[in-house]
């Protein structure tokens, strides 16, 4: 950046402007007991092993909890993500999901 005549200089910030505005998060559930959980994967790295000890677990402490696994949703990143995402709200009302456990790759 070219100095002024006066040998000030202009500063620009460096992280740019927000666009979109902050939101709330979704108040959290109480307890899972009775409660559907909705599984997503993005198909890159052990969900495969994961999501049954996950289920495993959170069935102990929570009767009565159901589990919809990935397959009934679609990979979360690859060919198809944006298809995939652009259809979950819809496709979480229709299940009737609760909550959602996201499972990304390392």
């Amino acid at each position: 950046m070219a100095a002024k005549q006066d040998d000030s200089y202009a500063v620009v910030w460096p992280r740019g402007r927000k666009f979109n505005p902050r939101t709330e998060p979704a108040k959290r559930l109480s307890t899972l007991e009775g409660k559907v959980v909705a599984e997503l994967w993005d198909y890159a790295f052990q969900g495969e092993l994961s999501y049954p000890m996950i289920e495993q677990e959170l069935s102990k402490r929570y009767p009565g909890v159901k589990f919809i696994g990935p397959d009934a949703f679609g990979n979360t990143h690859g060919g198809d993500e944006h298809e995939v995402i652009a259809g979950l709200p819809e496709k979480l009302k229709e299940l009737g999901v609760d909550a959602v456990i996201s499972g990304i790759g390392a």
